[in-house]
């Protein structure tokens, strides 16, 4: 069943014109045809159950409501150095598909891609992936995509209750505890930001400039990964560790 969002309060009941955008793509092109039905999430989170009444208008009429969580019990945020090539485009799809909260882009002194000036022209195609991601992976919610200026602004983007920073030389020296640590003591709602270097890899003196942050190194195993493979191993880990704190919100919020 397709699922799509909806930038409005949905109640039982309630009749109204899809937007353009949502019609072309489910009416003209997956052809929905009178009594179709669709998921929709309303600015509030919740899914409903749409019922298409006239394809000609994209007149739809809410029927039900479901009680559908798709979303981790805490909120994190993937902070990357800025990548080369296409990678950005990866990184947004599956950390969206994988829970992301927000998704945010900064230069690093070893970042080898330079955004300047081009940055909102990219955010606007970012933001159209994890839009589409959402969609496909039947989120609650669409991530926010952002780009900021540095480690400082990073920091400043709001109080975070976990700050967590993936380190090859803490890999090295066989750290695997943090993460574990940082999760087990995070009460659920927490924001969490996990920041990944660039394919360069962070150098000591943003290290020194994350720790007088209150970052924490982690090391996410032995071997070395890809900058847009870590983000995504950074996910396994939290499924695995989470996986109890995880059943018991689920099963809180429905």
């Amino acid at each position: 069943m397709q699922h799509y969002f909806l930038q409005q309060h949905l109640q039982l009941g309630m009749e109204l014109v899809l937007p353009s955008e949502i019609r072309k793509h489910w009416i003209q092109v997956l052809r929905a045809k009178s009594g179709s039905s669709a998921e929709f999430v309303d600015n509030n989170q919740q899914v409903y159950l749409g019922k298409l009444i006239n394809p000609v208008t994209g007149l739809i009429a809410i029927t039900a409501s479901k009680n559908f969580q798709a979303e981790l019990p805490v909120q994190v945020t993937i902070a990357c150095g800025v990548p080369k090539s296409g990678k950005a485009e990866f990184i947004v799809q599956k950390a969206t598909e994988l829970g992301a909260t927000k998704i945010v882009f900064l230069p690093m002194e070893w970042s080898v891609a330079r955004w300047q000036g081009k940055s909102e022209k990219k955010l606007l195609r970012l933001q159209k992936i994890a839009q589409g991601a959402a969609e496909q992976s039947h989120r609650n919610v669409i991530p926010t995509v952002m780009y900021t200026s540095g480690l400082p602004a990073l920091n400043n983007l709001q109080a975070w209750d976990e700050k967590l920073v993936s380190y090859e030389e803490a890999a090295k020296q066989h750290e695997h505890q943090q993460l574990a640590k940082t999760l087990a003591r995070t009460p659920v709602q927490s924001r969490i930001v996990a920041l990944f270097g660039p394919e360069g890899g962070i150098s000591p003196a943003e290290i020194a400039q994350l720790a007088a942050l209150d970052f924490w190194p982690m090391g996410l195993g032995p071997r070395i990964l890809r900058a847009e493979t870590a983000p995504l191993y950074f996910f396994k880990c939290c499924f695995c560790i989470l996986r109890t704190k995880m059943l018991k919100w689920l099963h809180y919020r429905l």
